[in-house]
């Protein structure tokens, strides 16, 4: 590896070494106890939770980690797997997935220098993707498998993490939870968990999952590749069309039946309290697919002009319920098709709304902030260049584009989505290799594009609940940022919420009447600004449409 650069931001907070052959290894401690593990039960005598957790660490103090476990973490691995897992489901997890989950970890050193091999040239091997740094980062699953024994083992060192403001990333808090705590939606979050890892040690997958940093530029000129953070001017003068609104009163986002961006309503810090406490929709979301988890060793917390992407993730899990109801069903085979990288197309975009906004969620400053924060997450980078070329086709120059964009009208949502660059093929044969088609992608500007698929959105209350967000507000603001990202549709999973029983009827009647962007922002601005004075008591729904079946809104506090 001559150029180390990648490499060298992520190592300290990986638990290998660089050897004096610039080659990565394990100490030889960790190696001697990893290769016990793999023989088995009965030659490494890890055959218990009580066992693992002493396990755990030994290798621990062979890779100099100072940093103390979280308290109760040995009972919780205890717990699990010699209590709440049968004894028969116990048995067979030391001796049919701990050896492989050993072997899997012998392997990371050469998986890392695979990786980097095949992915540093592009730009897309791991690192730390720190703040206001867009870029993207491209994994095996089976590197990501081994990772995240890592994280089961507690191999990572954290010492440094809080300084990068980076989320947790050992599974210690997960199972001292368990323990300290004892829930039974904590006790299936770890038997989703549990099950992954079962499920790659029975039969690897061998796609990838691309983690990507996007952002809107706080910089003017932006870069060639991003759009301007966009001020209450541009947001007021646009003129382009709202987008279909579709509304489903019962389902899932992560069922949704056709291709779309899938929204995950995350903390700044991504995953939130997966590995706490935490289950409501992002932490059910990365225990159903804990690839996702992997994020989370270096993607450091968003700021409010950032959002993160990531494309192909595996779901594992099968579940019902959700916070202290959430229970694993069982397993969960993901039918989802695979694009030209190998990665399920499963599109899932984090952004983190305001929490505890109260009357505050009315006043411009905080709109126009979560407004960017979803047309951020919402705008497809990689049809950027395109979005640009057709409005300076149009007569409007780049400066316009992001301060004025007053001739939006110029063009329509169908010209833009049509006028993509080709594809960049899902026939690879033409002899190139993988990175290759990547590399062709890039050049014409469309990175990692497939333009023959529309991707929507599919979302719900984000930053409502337990957030505190309006969540008439919160509708609003997402179709807004969508139909400004040029998104083909909007599906809408209300969840059953009361506050949104006239969500359909109020969309159809905007749409009816041919609104575009602007004037519904300058609308919700109207509304904000009243009921910000306390002229009006009303949801936003009912002060636009008198006519409909209304209460009076709920007042936030103060």
């Amino acid at each position: 590896m001559e150029d180390r650069a990648e490499l060298d931001s992520i190592l300290p907070y990986l638990p290998i070494l660089i050897g004096s052959s610039r080659c990565l290894l394990w100490p030889s401690k960790v190696v001697e106890a990893l290769e016990a593990m793999s023989k088995g039960p009965d030659h490494s005598q890890v055959n218990s939770g009580q066992v693992l957790s002493i396990a755990i660490s030994d290798m621990r103090a062979s890779l100099s980690l100072r940093d103390p476990l979280a308290p109760f973490s040995p009972q919780g691995y205890s717990l699990f797997f010699d209590e709440l897992l049968t004894a028969a489901d116990s048995t067979k997890w030391f001796a049919e997935v701990i050896p492989p989950l050993a072997n899997l970890l012998l392997r990371l050193p050469s998986l890392l220098d695979f990786h980097y091999q095949n992915m540093q040239a592009y730009g897309y091997g791991l690192r730390i993707l720190g703040p206001q740094q867009p870029g993207m980062v491209l994994l095996s699953q089976e590197l990501i498998g081994a990772l995240l024994a890592c994280s089961l083992f507690c191999l990572f060192p954290v010492s440094n993490r809080g300084v990068k403001h980076l989320p947790t990333i050992n599974f210690d808090q997960l199972f001292a939870s368990l323990y300290e705590s004892y829930s039974e939606k904590q006790e299936n979050k770890v038997r989703c968990i549990v099950h992954y890892f079962q499920r790659i040690c029975s039969q690897m997958p061998t796609g990838f999952v691309s983690f990507q940093r996007k952002l809107l530029s706080l910089e003017y000129p932006p870069s060639q590749s991003s759009a301007s953070y966009p001020n209450a001017d541009f947001w007021t003068k646009s003129t382009l069309p709202l987008c279909p609104f579709q509304v489903y009163s019962s389902g899932l986002i992560e069922d949704h039946p056709t291709g779309a961006l899938e929204v995950d309503f995350a903390n700044k810090y991504l995953g939130g309290g997966a590995l706490h406490r935490g289950c409501v929709q992002e932490e059910i979301r990365f225990m159903i697919s804990p690839e996702l988890i992997a994020g989370m060793l270096f993607l450091p917390s968003m700021a409010d002009n950032e959002a993160i992407e990531i494309v192909g993730a595996e779901r594992f899990s099968d579940y019902t319920g959700y916070a202290s109801s959430f229970r694993f069903t069982g397993d969960y085979v993901d039918k989802r098709s695979v694009d030209f990288l190998g990665r399920r197309k499963t599109r899932i975009v984090a952004i983190d709304a305001l929490c505890s906004p109260r009357m505050n969620q009315y006043k411009l400053k905080y709109l126009l902030r979560e407004t960017n924060k979803a047309f951020c997450g919402f705008l497809d980078q990689s049809k950027y260049s395109q979005y640009k070329r057709l409005f300076q086709d149009n007569g409007l120059s780049a400066g316009q584009l992001h301060q004025d964009n007053k001739h939006d009208g110029d063009i329509s949502r169908n010209e833009v989505l049509l006028n993509e660059a080709p594809s960049t093929s899902n026939e690879t044969n033409e002899g190139g290799s993988r990175m290759e088609v990547v590399r062709k992608s890039d050049e014409k500007g469309g990175q990692f594009m497939d333009p023959k698929n529309c991707i929507g959105i599919a979302t719900g209350n984000w930053g409502c609940g337990a957030f505190g967000g309006d969540p008439e507000l919160k509708t609003i603001i997402q179709w807004l940022a969508a139909s400004q990202a040029l998104r083909p549709f909007i599906s809408y999973y209300t969840f059953g919420l009361d506050a949104l029983q006239s969500l359909a009827q109020v969309s159809q009647w905007i749409l009816l009447h041919k609104w575009n962007v602007g004037d519904l922002w300058n609308m919700l601005i109207e509304y904000s600004s009243q009921k910000s004075r306390g002229e009006t008591n009303l949801g936003f729904f009912a002060w636009l449409l008198p006519s409909l079946p209304h209460c009076e809104a709920a007042e936030p506090a103060n």
